[in-house]
């Protein structure tokens, strides 16, 4: 990269550092952070709600379709391949606040369970489809090396198929992850608690500031979690394919 170019990048940053805090400083003059510096407490309490929302559900539906994912990516498994993401589709299909409701009917309680339910199916569907893309563009000839150099099934999965369509599953997972911290606000609406409380709050009262504490924190959160999953990424991809 030339150096002009990096000027102009810095410039470029520089500026858009300058507009944000402007936009900031002119938010919190008019009055849009009045809630969360005045109600802190309930602030925190709502997000650490939600955050307990995505990580239980988040983690259930990435272990749940990494797993299936890998099983219908085996020739002996790979025709069941489209009617499984068909159904694990269907997560997505049906929209977010009425797979809420059909969950919170289906086990007649409401509070976390039937919320940590919906998430984990409304976000199954980008991890299991990305997992069998991933695994299934692995070249050919790359697993008959590693066949012919006397590695077993099991190895062959986990030194060289994962490893090379590790870009591709994370990128199911960070799109899974986003779409669960935002899904994850309607859970307000079966008793589920989350920052939906206040979003939903202030649309309701039409008060910004309560609808300002609500959607900052969920956007936030999302932009964070996207940002980390890119670093594990990064950590645990083998040096040679980093480089790559």
């Amino acid at each position: 990269m030339t150096r002009a170019r990096l000027d102009l990048r810095s410039w470029a940053a520089l500026l858009l550092t300058l507009l944000a805090a402007w936009g900031l400083w002119a938010a919190w003059r008019s009055g849009l952070f009045a809630f969360l510096t005045e109600q802190p407490g309930e602030v925190w309490r709502l997000f650490n709600q939600h955050v307990i929302l995505v990580f239980t559900s988040g983690i259930s539906a990435t272990a749940a379709g990494l797993a299936l994912g890998i099983g219908i990516s085996r020739p002996a498994l790979r025709k069941l391949a489209h009617p499984a993401i068909t159904l694990v589709g269907l997560g997505q299909t049906i929209p977010s606040l009425a797979l809420l409701v059909l969950i919170f009917a289906l086990v007649q309680q409401i509070g976390f369970l039937p919320a940590y339910l919906a998430l984990t199916m409304a976000t199954l569907l980008p991890i299991v489809r990305n997992t069998y893309l991933g695994l299934s563009g692995v070249e050919p000839s790359m697993l008959e090396a590693a066949r012919g150099m006397g590695l077993s099934p099991g190895q062959v999965l986990w030194r060289i198929e994962l490893p090379n369509a590790l870009t591709v599953i994370f990128a199911g997972i960070r799109t899974a992850v986003v779409i669960n911290v935002g899904s994850a606000a309607l859970a307000f609406l079966i008793g589920g608690g989350g920052l939906g409380d206040l979003i939903f709050t202030g649309i309701d009262t039409r008060e910004t500031d309560i609808l300002v504490a609500g959607t900052l924190p969920t956007v936030l959160l999302a932009l964070a979690l996207d940002w980390l999953l890119g670093r594990l990424e990064r950590a645990i991809m083998p040096r040679g394919l980093r480089e790559g």
